[in-house]
C-alpha cells in the first residue's frame, strides 16, 4: 500500500523484500504505526516477476524450497496463486541428447561422494573452504564447482563448510505458476510503503532513532533494518554511532552473483517438458538450462559465481549469446534460429542488492547470528543472511522478518 512520506511512527522498516514485508505486517498486526521504506520503485526486493510474452518469468527467487516446510505455500494458496508440485529438473535424469546416462550416474556419484566428504569436514573443530572437500584429479570437479555457483552463488573456494553444511533442505521443492515475486509483490497490499525511498544513515544516540531518508528525517521508536549484506558492508546506510561489528558481520557474509535468462523457443516441443542440460560438463564457467518449465516453450537459464558476474556486464545480449552458444555445441545448430532472447537479471549492478543471496566465507559460519542480534534494543535486524538455517531463500527472510517483528514487540513492551 502506497503511502506519502511522514517523519514519525513506532517502527521503521528499511527494505521492502520479503523480510521487510513479514516485519512489517506482523506489526502492523500488533497495532502499531508502521512505516516501510524501500529505495526502489516497487516492493519484493531480490524476488521480481516480470511479464514477457504472455509469461510470468521470475527473475529473482523461483523455487519454494524445502516447501514442507516453507511458509509461503500457504500463503500462495490462500490469496489464489497456483503452486506447482511438479518436482524440479535436477532431481530427474537430464536430456539424454545433451548428457549420456552413463556419465550422468557416473557424475552423481561424484556429487555423492562431494557432499560425504563436506559433512565430514563440518563436523571439524576448525571451518575450512568446501573447495578442500573436491577430488581436484576426478573428470567431474568443474562441474561440481559449477553446481556451488548455481546454488550458493559462489565457487566452492569461498565457501564455508560449516555454514554450507547448517543450511536446512528436505529436498522437496514446489513452483509458483504466476511467480514467487509476483506472491512476495502482493504482500505489500497491506502495509504502508514508501518507494524511490533509500535510507542513506541512521542515528541511535537518542531516545528515538533517526532514520536519514530520500524523503526526509523518519523519527521512529525502533527500526528494522532489512537489506542485503553488501548493503551494509559498503556502509551505503551510515549508522552513528557505528556498529563495526555489523559491518564485519555483512562482510564475511556477501552476496555471490547467481542471474538468471529466459529464452523464448521456437517449435519447442522438441524438446522435453521440465528437462535440464548443462552448456559444457568439465569447466566451472558454465550455464545451467532447464527445459520447458511449467510446460511453457521456453529455456530458463542460470549463471553463478564469477562466470554470471562476467556476463552481466553486457546485460541480455551477453547472456543470450553465451547461452545460445552452448545449448547448440549440445544440440546441434539448427536451434540457433529457434532461440530468442526475452530478459535477464542482473543482480550485481543492482544498486539495492549488489548480489543475488549470501554464503558465508570460510572460516565465517558464525557470523549469521553475529549479524542477526539486535543493538541496544533498538536496532533489529532481518534478512536471509540473518536466517541460521535456510539462508539464501526467500522463506528464510520470510522467518528472519517475523523473529524481528517478535524482538521488537518484546522490546518496546519493556
Amino acid at each position: 500500500m502506497k503511502t506519502p512520506f511522514r517523519h514519525q511512527c513506532d517502527v521503521a522498516v528499511i527494505g521492502a523484500g520479503a523480510a521487510g514485508l513479514a516485519a512489517a505486517r506482523a506489526l502492523t498486526a500488533a497495532k502499531l504505526d508502521v512505516l516501510l521504506m524501500e529505495g526502489r520503485s516497487r516492493p519484493g526486493g531480490r524476488a521480481s516477476t516480470e511479464m514477457h510474452g504472455g509469461h510470468a518469468l521470475d527473475l529473482g527467487c523461483g523455487w519454494l524450497h524445502s516447501a514442507d516446510d516453507n511458509p509461503y505455500v500457504g500463503i500462495a494458496r490462500d490469496l489464489g496463486f497456483t503452486v506447482d508440485e511438479t518436482p524440479p529438473p535436477w532431481q530427474q535424469m537430464m536430456y539424454e541428447d545433451a548428457f549420456a546416462s552413463q556419465d550422468q550416474k557416473a557424475f552423481r556419484a561424484a556429487q555423492a561422494k562431494f557432499y560425504s566428504r563436506l559433512e565430514k569436514a563440518a563436523q571439524e573443530p576448525i571451518d575450512r573452504s568446501a573447495s578442500d572437500c573436491l577430488d581436484r584429479d576426478a573428470p567431474w570437479s568443474a562441474l561440481i564447482d559449477a553446481v556451488s555457483t548455481y546454488v550458493n552463488g559462489c565457487e566452492l573456494a569461498r565457501l564455508s563448510a560449516k555454514d554450507f553444511d547448517n543450511y536446512h533442505d528436505s529436498e522437496i521443492n514446489f513452483r509458483i505458476a504466476e511467480g514467487y515475486g509476483a506472491l512476495i509483490a502482493r504482500l505489500a497490499d497491506d502495509v504502508p510503503t514508501v518507494y524511490d525511498c533509500p535510507v542513506s544513515g541512521i542515528d541511535h544516540t537518542g531516545a528515538w532513532v533517526s532514520i536519514e531518508t530520500a524523503g526526509g528525517t523518519l523519527q521512529a521508536r525502533a527500526a528494522v533494518i532489512a537489506v542485503p549484506t553488501n548493503i551494509l558492508a559498503r556502509e551505503i546506510i551510515r549508522f552513528s554511532p557505528a556498529i563495526p561489528s555489523k559491518l564485519e558481520a555483512a562482510a564475511m557474509l556477501p552476496l555471490g552473483i547467481a542471474n538468471k535468462l529466459y529464452l523464448a523457443v521456437e517449435d519447442a516441443e522438441a524438446l522435453p517438458d521440465n528437462g535440464r542440460i548443462f552448456g559444457k560438463t568439465d569447466r566451472t564457467d558454465t550455464g545451467a538450462y532447464h527445459l520447458r518449465p511449467f510446460g511453457k516453450p521456453l529455456v530458463e537459464g542460470y549463471f553463478g559465481g564469477e562466470c554470471a558476474r562476467s556476463l552481466e556486464k553486457d546485460g541480455l545480449a551477453g547472456f543470450a549469446s553465451f547461452a545460445v552458444e552452448e545449448i547448440c555445441d549440445m544440440l546441434g545448430g539448427e536451434w540457433r534460429k529457434r532461440l530468442k532472447p526475452l530478459a535477464a537479471s542482473a543482480w550485481a549492478s543492482d544498486p539495492f542488492a549488489l548480489g543475488s543471496y549470501s554464503h558465508a566465507l570460510p572460516g565465517h559460519w558464525d557470523k549469521r547470528a553475529v549479524l542477526a542480534s539486535p543493538v541496544n534494543n533498538r536496532l533489529f535486524f532481518a534478512g536471509e543472511a540473518t536466517s541460521p538455517h535456510y539462508f539464501s531463500t526467500a522463506h528464510g527472510a520470510h522467518e528472519s522478518g517475523l523473529r524481528a517483528a517478535n524482538e521488537v514487540l518484546s522490546a518496546l513492551r519493556t
